[in-house]
């Protein structure tokens, strides 16, 4: 706590002493999208924030939609206020992020608090984050064009031994498990560090220059049109990237990614009382990659292997004796020889492998086509009644995805090696499989996805004395997602009805509900209604305050709601009795006679009910010293109720059996959580002549608590209920054990147990190591998040800086480069391994060729702190002088160059960094223009 109170001082003072930038420099437009509808941005109520994609793309170019938000949104780290995963809505109608680029979007606006989601119904439970497109103008048509190039370097890679400090130390090993017998002989790992026959000693290095190219790149380019009329506006986008890889040989130095998309938005004005809008968007996307699972592997095949077959990739054919008929044969047969110089090597246990598979095993096409439309319909009904209105939309979507390949059989071959006429030769060659190269090309996997949204709704805005503004809406809205080979449907479906009422934009009132409906809970518990209540007050305009120069605005808000939801019901029919008729045999001998039983899997419960969301927040919102600083705060709290869980300390034990597997335990509600946090924005600008800096800080903190788990526990440190949501359990280190009479007198796992192993407390003093002596060491969760933005401009240069950091968080070191045991690949941890020698210095287990268990379990001997800031964009753009372009085809041009994911700053920078089975993390280079017509 004390390094979050710290952090969030620093920053408050590098606010306060910096003077700089436009207060509101993320929410330039006086327009936000919020649910079904637009607002003034003054008039927000708390738990909203909205960005300007259009204004930021002009200094801070991205090629994901939701790039760089948590530099710029408080409350927000790919998550809303710590809820799970958010509701993505692209003009209102739910579609994917990844499926929409910058280039497209005008605003996104992230919707926190229950007031601000009640609308959308059960889906919205989690947050909402509403996504809009650019639209047309009256200007004429203008052109944008822009084009980009990327370079992607790796940040690092896994560093892993090679065949001959490997072979050294599996030998260790081996001795350490009580087996004498040395699986390579010094004679071996003489050969393998000599590296005078890499054929015949391989020491395989997937990360080495032979397989891997320095860097890669991505190319794309856009173009955007927009223009209109009165009757008419449109905007239409239209773009192209390609990216390749960093394998470069074999299929995967073919590996590439290409994506087209096509937008085209056009809003129409039928007469003076109708108008509407037509939204079109189709992308195409291919990813082509290679069959030989190169990336995955690269964790788990070892550099050789114990015994006396290693694996070795390619096989010299100049080194195959010329008399050896039957190995010639082989060679004059094989289908695939590489370069015209090289067999594919194999063993029995690799007869396959990615070596072999990258040449020969075909290549794959991952291939998904998403088409989009959505029409809308605006109606004045003022000749009804003055301020009323009619909107709906309508929206069909299709996805389509399939894999297409050429999928090969192939051979490889193990050479016998001679040393009889004192050079290496091999003598004979062993074949395995057969080679079947095909040009048939395979279709799978194919899946749809349909979704169907409608909305309709009535709106009434009238103001009344210049005084009293008033807005209600009735609402309809829903839409189903159809997935093939999957029976249910995706369905959200509610009304709702919203009334805000303010005084003077002084004085503000709001009331929302929304009436919902889920197929997943039993009839008649299948309809709920969801209240929020809203209250705010506009202080700065109160006449008490009218002196106070420096206080240009201060609002505080305060909200209570109820969000009934089945977001967190994980499957249909979890209130229903299962019964199997593939129950348990009976039989009896003597009448040889048998019969089957039917098994009850789970109790019904047609009670089950909704999971309910109840959270309190306060807001308050302000701008000081003439909009030289923008402050945004919300405190919230929110309760998750009435989760479902099977009840197994409520029911008597013989409700559920081992033999025969019997349960009538049914899922009820009862397990409550609470997130309890509060986030914030600070932004402050300053303009003077051509000189410009803005700085904007945002951040979140927040804690979570299990108020009700149904549980029995046998000692308090195993309660759940009290603990952190996301606690982080596992054992309590003390150390290795020093020696035999160390491992008699102390607890332990099991009877493997020996002198350099991981000791453990024993919680409960059974003597035992076990699961009764877990406890709580941390929280997967990072308590605190924050993200800073900077801007600094000088004429016709700006600069751009963004970085996002979390603190407080754990982490356990428990992928396959920390965890080594038995046949698992050694990487470079293991050199501080424990030995009798050093005892006192060692910083890892002993070797082991055996099971994992005693000591790679979690405990806070491989836990880390996840506390880091990283350096997320650095961009440096110019705009040439507008004089230059008078009178001219061309209206403008803005060049610039960034730099993506820079740097980490922690003390497990490496850890973080590394990419263990999985192609690296990679910095990103870019150099773009952009071009006005």
């Amino acid at each position: 706590m004390k390094q979050i109170y710290k952090i969030v001082t620093i920053g408050a003072f590098a606010l306060l002493s910096a003077g700089i930038s436009k207060a509101d420099e993320l929410l330039d437009s006086t327009k936000v999208h919020v649910a079904f509808r637009t607002v003034e941005d003054m008039n927000l109520l708390g738990g909203v924030s909205a960005v300007d994609v259009e204004k930021l793309m002009e200094k801070d170019y991205s090629t994901y939609s939701l790039s760089d938000m948590q530099a710029l949104v408080g409350g927000y780290n790919g998550q809303l206020w710590n809820q799970g995963n958010a509701l993505v809505l692209v003009d209102g109608v739910p579609r994917e992020a990844t499926n929409i680029l910058p280039s497209e979007i005008a605003q996104i606006t992230f919707l926190k608090s229950a007031q601000a989601v009640v609308l959308y119904g059960s889906r919205g439970a989690h947050g909402v984050i509403l996504i809009t497109t650019k639209r047309g103008n009256e200007k004429g048509l203008q052109v944008s064009v822009r084009g980009n190039a990327q370079l992607y370097v790796p940040k690092s890679y896994p560093k892993y031994l090679g065949s001959a400090e490997y072979a050294t130390l599996y030998n260790e090993a081996l001795v350490n498990d009580g087996i004498e017998i040395p699986a390579f002989s010094q004679e071996d790992i003489y050969n393998y560090s000599a590296g005078t026959n890499p054929f015949r000693y391989p020491d395989i290095n997937f990360f080495s220059d032979e397989y891997l190219k320095k860097n890669y790149m991505r190319y794309d380019a856009t173009a955007e049109f927009r223009g209109g009329g009165k009757y008419a506006k449109y905007y239409a986008n239209v773009g192209l990237y390609n990216n390749s890889d960093l394998i470069k040989f074999g299929e995967g130095k073919d590996n590439h990614t290409t994506r087209l998309h096509v937008r085209g938005n056009i809003d129409l004005k039928l007469n003076d009382w109708i108008s509407g809008w037509v939204n079109t968007s189709a992308s195409f996307y291919d990813d082509r990659k290679d069959r030989s699972n190169f990336w995955a592997e690269s964790a788990v095949l070892r550099p050789t292997n114990p015994g006396a077959d290693p694996l070795v990739p390619l096989i010299p054919i100049s080194a195959i004796d010329p008399s050896d008929q039957s190995a010639w044969a082989y060679i004059n047969n094989s289908n695939y020889i590489v370069d015209g110089k090289y067999l594919l090597g194999g063993t029995q246990q690799y007869a396959t492998n990615p070596f072999a598979g990258m040449y020969a095993a075909g290549h794959n096409t991952y291939t998904s086509r998403q088409f989009q439309f959505d029409l809308g319909l605006d109606i004045d009904l003022a000749r009804v009644l003055p301020g009323l209105s009619f909107r709906a939309q309508y929206a069909v979507d299709y996805a389509t995805s399939y894999n297409t390949a050429i999928i090969n059989d192939y051979a490889t071959y193990r050479a016998t090696w001679d040393n009889a006429l004192g050079y290496d030769m091999i003598s004979g060659i062993t074949k395995y499989n057969l080679d079947k190269s095909t040009a048939t090309q395979t279709v799978s996997d194919s899946k749809d996805i349909q979704t169907i949204a409608f909305n309709a709704s009535f709106n009434y805005n009238r103001t009344f004395g210049d005084a009293h503004n008033f807005h209600a809406m009735l609402l309809a809205n829903g839409y189903q997602v159809s997935t093939s080979g999957e029976y249910h449907r995706v369905s959200n479906a509610n009304l709702g009805l919203n009334l805000e009422y303010d005084y003077m934009n002084k004085y503000y009132a709001q009331l929302s509900g929304a009436a919902i409906h889920s197929a997943k809970l039993a009839p008649g518990h299948r309809n709920a209604f969801s209240p929020t209540a809203t209250l705010g007050w506009r202080i700065s305009q109160e006449d008490w305050l009218s002196d106070v120069d420096w206080l240009n605005d201060l609002k505080l808000t305060a909200s209570y709601g109820v969000i009934n939801q089945d977001i967190d019901i994980e499957k249909y029919y979890m209130y229903a009795d299962i019964f199997t008729s593939t129950g348990t045999w009976w039989g009896w001998s003597e009448t040889n006679n048998s019969m089957q039983t039917t098994d009850s899997q789970r109790g019904g419960n047609p009670d089950l009910g909704f999971v309910k969301r109840k959270e309190f927040n306060a807001g308050l919102n302000t701008v000081l010293f003439n909009g030289l600083i923008g402050i945004n705060a919300n405190f919230f709290n929110i309760d998750t109720n009435d989760q479902l869980t099977i009840a197994s300390s409520t029911y008597p034990n013989y409700f559920q059996t081992y033999w025969p597997v019997s349960d009538l335990r049914p899922y009820i509600n009862y397990n409550n959580q609470r997130r309890t946090g509060f986030d914030f924005g600070v932004n402050i600008a300053k303009e003077v002549g051509d000189f410009g800096l803005g700085l904007g800080v945002n951040g979140m903190y927040n804690k979570t608590k299990n108020l009700r788990i149904n549980e029995t526990v046998e000692y308090d440190w195993l309660r759940q209920t009290g603990a952190a949501v996301d606690a982080l359990r596992g054992y309590e280190c003390l150390g290795f054990f020093a020696d035999e009479n160390d491992v008699a007198t102390s607890a332990k796992i099991n009877n493997n147990t020996r002198p350099g192993d991981l000791k453990y407390k024993d919680q409960n003093g059974d003597g035992v190591i076990d699961s009764k002596d877990q406890v709580v060491l941390g929280k997967w969760g990072a308590p605190f998040c924050m993200g800073v933005n900077f801007t600094a401009k000088w004429k016709n240069f700006t600069l751009f800086v963004a970085g996002t950091g979390s603190f407080g968080g754990m982490g356990v070191k428990n992928d396959t480069y920390n965890w080594v045991y038995g046949d698992r690949k050694y990487s470079e941890v293991v050199r501080g391994r424990w030995t009798p020698e050093t005892a006192a210095t060692a910083t890892y287990p002993r070797l082991t060729t055996q099971g994992g268990e005693l000591n790679f379990v979690t405990s806070d001997f491989w836990t880390f702190s996840t506390d880091a800031f990283y350096l997320d964009k650095v961009q440096l753009t110019y705009d040439l002088p507008s004089s230059l372009f008078r009178d001219k085809f061309v209206k403008g041009l803005q060049v610039y160059v960034n730099g993506n994911s820079l740097a980490t700053i922690s003390k497990e920078r490496k850890q973080l960094e590394r990419a263990v089975g999985a192609a690296p993390q990679c910095r990103v280079y870019t150099l773009g223009v952009k071009v006005d017509f």
